[in-house]
């Protein structure tokens, strides 16, 4: 295992963590997916054993099991190999109250007194305005570093670069940031100039989402075949992985890994994990990949922005994004799930009335209205055109 830089932190962390969002899954006595425990716990115990010191978790994974189980796995001095991080629901919470509320039933989850980082979960501009200061979360948080419940407060993070700014802003005491980071997501949510931003500010920089969902491991024929071209071997997981790892400033890689083969696999990359680990050329095949990922894209978006601000809200960039992602990728999944999940209601395609205003600003001369109900019945479930 090879380690990084945690920000300026002074601690060195783990180049691959492990994130506990698909613990491998098993038939439950109803016939629905459940997790495999002993399964999730002999992997988590395993990538320990090869190294990882930082684990993440979060209090709706796998529809609350996921904290419980890394806490059975954290058991018989693991604990103590690693630094445990969790997330706070901060849409779940209505009063101030709540934070503690939801903090101390996950420590218990967790069987644990602390955890090392406390994430408020899945930030955007809503939720820092409607949850974190409105209820006065930053206030909460620092309590419970002071009472010794938790290590370091952060943020996980979903929205755009802006909104990333306003929460870096927002709060001087951050002790991390996690965001969604691969090749693809380079202009997407933070992007690299909001990576850029927070590792100026040598704050640690944790990834989430290196393969989108997995999507980046299992790419297209056509893209597959260019990947299997190069004379490295590497396979697109390593391709994509080793592309974060080259980058100095980001600390950890987390994986959402499902299989002990996975797990395997994951170790050796990670013990070859390097700053400036890519040649020149490596980086412009990164490029050239992701070029022919984009001409896959049904609408020819460029994500500039002129188009916005609009007046009723819709954020059509990124809901231009994720369509975009369906057929990119040839798997309508995340990025359905991301509409319905992640993305602020106030912002999705179906708030477009059709006003006509950006149709003038649009470089690519794209028909946005025209579009915006394809888009919102696609993310919906309901792919047209």
């Amino acid at each position: 295992m090879k380690y990084r830089p945690f920000g300026n932190t002074g601690w060195n962390v783990s180049a691959l963590g492990f994130g506990a969002m698909r613990l491998p899954a098993t038939a439950s006595k109803s016939g629905g997916p459940a997790v495999d425990e002993a399964e999730s716990v002999r992997m988590i115990r395993a990538a320990i054993d090869g190294g990882v010191n930082y684990v993440d978790t979060a209090y709706p994974y796998h529809g609350g099991v996921s904290e419980t189980i890394v806490g059975k796995a954290l058991a018989g001095g693991y604990r103590s190999r690693v630094r445990l991080a969790t997330k706070s629901p901060v849409w779940l919470i209505q009063k101030p109250g709540d934070f503690d509320r939801y903090l101390d039933e996950q420590l218990k989850r967790l069987n644990v007194e602390h955890v090392d980082y406390y994430l408020l979960h899945a930030l955007d501009n809503g939720r820092w305005e409607n949850s974190v200061l409105r209820h006065g979360l930053l206030e909460k948080g620092e309590a419970a570093v002071a009472d010794g419940r938790i290590g370091s407060l952060g943020f996980s993070f979903h929205d755009g670069f802006d909104a990333f700014i306003r929460i870096l802003d927002g709060y001087d005491k951050w002790g991390m940031c996690q965001i969604q980071y691969n090749y693809l997501d380079v202009e997407n949510q933070a992007g690299t100039r909001g990576f850029l931003e927070a590792v100026k500010r040598g704050l640690p920089v944790v990834v989430m989402e290196p393969l989108l969902g997995g999507r980046l491991a299992r790419p297209p024929l056509k893209i597959r075949k260019m990947i299997e071209a190069h004379p490295s071997g590497r396979t697109p997981a390593e391709w994509a992985l080793s592309w974060l790892w080259d980058q100095s400033g980001v600390s950890t890689v987390l994986s959402g890994m499902s299989a002990m083969s996975e797990i395997r696999d994951n170790l050796v990359y990670a013990g070859r994990a390097e700053t400036g680990m890519l040649e020149a050329e490596d980086r412009e095949r990164i490029v050239t990949i992701r070029r022919a990922y984009r001409e896959s894209a049904h609408i020819p978006c460029t994500n500039c922005g002129y188009c916005m601000p609009c007046p009723h809200g819709v954020l059509i960039p990124a809901n231009f994004g994720l369509y975009n992602d369906m057929f990119m990728h040839e798997n309508p999944g995340m990025p359905r799930f991301s509409y319905t999940h992640f993305f602020p209601d106030a912002g999705k395609a179906s708030v477009c009335v059709q006003c006509g205003e950006c149709l003038g600003k649009c470089p690519q001369k794209i028909d946005i209205p025209g579009w915006m109900p394809k888009v919102h019945d696609g993310l919906s479930g309901d792919v047209k055109g």
